[in-house]
């Protein structure tokens, strides 16, 4: 009776099946009472549900001459235990487990405790599973070299020191935490839960929660991006045009976003305008910096921004910040320029097409009208290309000839390089 109220306190507490558990004992006892009597035997465990008992019981049958104790009884002795036995019957012997001794009793403790254990690695692998990009709550139980171990009740976590907030999180054991399940994996039977309080959906997932109208889908985070513990942007729509996004976002007097950002420990977080439009969406992005123009280049993924010149260090940001979280925001390789050094790189490209052979001040004012801007340029363009802008075949096939002649000579390199030295910032 013992043994049946372990089981079904273990299923109550441990949430393993029952017939799981009986199954378990029932392989770790046959384990055991093989290592006892060797694999001649016929050996069969059943576990009575009425006595809480598991019954061991050893098959041999009857012979008139004894030739293999393991597997044969004399028939005198079988009838002791069943008066009705004939010759070639089997019988069933009941063993005392006490007869497995210290040894195969060990065994099949060692047997049980590693069943449960990779069935309550399966029942937490079950469970958090799907939980992949929830936050959860935990408390610090220990730090070791690989992270922070949480646990989360049921299991522990890890929080590896990759994905904790650089020089902000000082967690110590006892503390309280909130994490990003970043992944669940399964390893050789073991079931681990990776956390992380650095990756962009952590942001995302705290405003989730923090803001009615996203968890409910009027307003819907597009992107974000994050420097951990220093900066991060989000971009932001609404589904309805009498929401604002962003108001929605910030909360009255700043209330939602001061919750994220105290989650963050400090963690500036700029929310702006998504807009299907590539141009607009990175004009909202570099903000606080005012946009004077944008040259999109659809090809390589990339835009030159050029923005006043007054306001090109915060358009840029403190070591380049502002601009590298606004091209992780929109995906675009972004080039930022001041209006003045902008200006001298175009009257250097100009200048450059100038000095092509058979070159005049109307065609490279044509070509620079169609964004052909350069002697570089000129020098890759295709002659169907200058044929779309009016040129006769031979001329656009001298042009483009004398546009790399020029660009294989000494004085080309010169300008190259000088019109990228005009372009750092």
């Amino acid at each position: 009776m013992e043994l049946k109220r372990i089981i079904e306190q273990l299923t109550k507490d441990k949430g393993i099946e029952k017939e799981f558990l009986i199954k378990t004992i029932e392989e770790a006892v046959y384990s055991a009472a093989r290592k006892k009597y060797g694999l001649q035997a016929d050996i069969e465990v059943v576990y009575n549900e009425e006595t809480g008992e598991i019954e061991v019981y050893l098959f041999k049958t009857v012979v008139e001459t004894l030739t293999n104790p393991i597997k044969e009884i004399i028939l005198s002795e079988a009838q002791k235990l069943n008066q009705e036995v004939e010759l070639g019957d089997s019988v069933g012997i009941k063993l005392s487990m006490a007869e497995f001794g210290r040894i195969a009793a060990q065994a099949a403790k060692q047997v049980i405790l590693q069943r449960m254990k990779e069935a309550e690695e399966e029942i937490i692998y079950e469970e958090f599973k799907d939980r992949k990009g929830e936050v959860v709550n935990g408390i610090v139980q220990r730090l070791d070299k690989e992270g922070v171990i949480v646990n989360l009740g049921k299991t522990e976590a890890l929080l590896p020191w990759g994905e904790v907030i650089p020089n902000k999180d000082n967690f110590k054991r006892g503390d309280r935490l909130r994490a990003y399940i970043l992944d669940v994996r399964k390893e050789s039977k073991i079931s681990q839960i990776i956390l992380s309080r650095t990756h962009p959906a952590f942001l995302i997932a705290l405003f989730t929660l923090e803001v009615p109208e996203i968890s409910e889908g009027i307003v819907k985070i597009i992107n974000a991006a994050r420097e951990p513990g220093s900066r991060a942007k989000i971009a932001v729509t609404s589904q309805d045009p009498d929401v604002d996004p962003i108001g929605a976002c910030v909360g009255i007097r700043g209330s939602r976003v001061q919750n994220v950002v105290r989650e963050l420990k400090g963690e500036k977080i700029d929310i702006v305008h998504w807009d299907p439009d590539p141009a607009k969406f990175i004009c909202n992005a570099i903000a606080p910096a005012k946009v004077l123009k944008v040259i999109m280049d659809k090809d390589e993924q990339r835009m030159e921004i050029i923005v006043p010149d007054d306001q090109l260090s915060l358009a840029i940001g403190r070591q380049g910040q502002n601009v590298r979280l606004a091209s992780k925001l929109t995906g675009w390789k972004l080039d930022v320029r001041s209006k003045s050094r902008y200006k001298e790189i175009q009257r250097l490209q100009y200048e450059s097409l100038l000095k092509v052979d058979g070159m005049t001040k109307e065609i490279a004012d044509l070509l620079t009208q169609n964004e052909i801007v350069s002697a570089e340029e000129l020098a890759q363009a295709t002659v169907e290309e200058l044929k779309g802008l009016g040129f006769r075949e031979d001329k656009a096939l001298a042009l483009i000839t004398a546009a790399e002649k020029f660009m294989s000579t000494p004085q080309a390199t010169e300008d190259v390089k000088l019109e990228a030295e005009s372009g750092e910032e």
